[in-house]
């Protein structure tokens, strides 16, 4: 069994609202045995043989189906992770909460990163790169100040994403490998 991340998009935020002890039971009870969760935001650490793909769609669906949430899910393993981390450019530059790693369900639509960066060009002061289904943000005066909403992001990149900032992404992988 290989060590996953799978990263719940939108969940305790918005109404969609679930206890992550809840969570951690019914996959549990599901066949994954020892599950792990990283704060309250559907970070969920756990083992499993399916690919990437399988995996996230059998999550979604029962995310929805116990919990009544409908949403998407993006799987990664501890390398991804790490490189999410390790390949941002953005790290080490500004704080580790204003720095994210959006985890892309596909890499984006072509043409849709330089619409994105043509759309942004003069609405702030935030930096983005593209990397492997990641987009890196350094939101440079914080999420809350920012006009780069998922939805605006997503409309572009022609693809949805979940975000995670430095300090949770090292979090969430020390626990992986603590799990692994």
């Amino acid at each position: 069994m290989t060590t996953r991340l799978a990263l719940l998009g939108s969940i305790n935020i918005g109404g969609n609202r679930i206890k992550m002890a809840d969570l951690r039971e019914t996959l549990s009870a599901r066949g994954f045995g020892a599950v792990e969760t990283v704060a309250a935001s559907g970070n969920v650490i756990l083992s499993s043989d399916e690919d990437e793909q399988t995996l996230a769609d059998d999550l979604a669906a029962f995310v929805e189906a116990e919990f009544g949430i409908t949403g998407f899910v993006v799987v990664r393993s501890v390398d991804e992770v790490r490189s999410a981390i390790e390949d941002n450019p953005f790290h080490g530059e500004g704080s580790d909460k204003m720095v994210h790693t959006i985890f892309l369900a596909r890499q984006p639509v072509a043409g849709g990163f330089e619409a994105l960066r043509q759309a942004h060009r003069d609405r702030g002061a935030e930096r983005l790169a593209l990397g492997d289904r990641v987009l890196y943000l350094d939101y440079v005066h914080g999420v809350g100040a920012s006009d780069l909403t998922g939805r605006f992001i997503e409309k572009r990149l022609g693809c949805r994403g979940t975000a995670r900032n430095m300090t949770s992404l090292k979090r969430i992988l020390a626990k992986m490998e603590d799990f692994a």
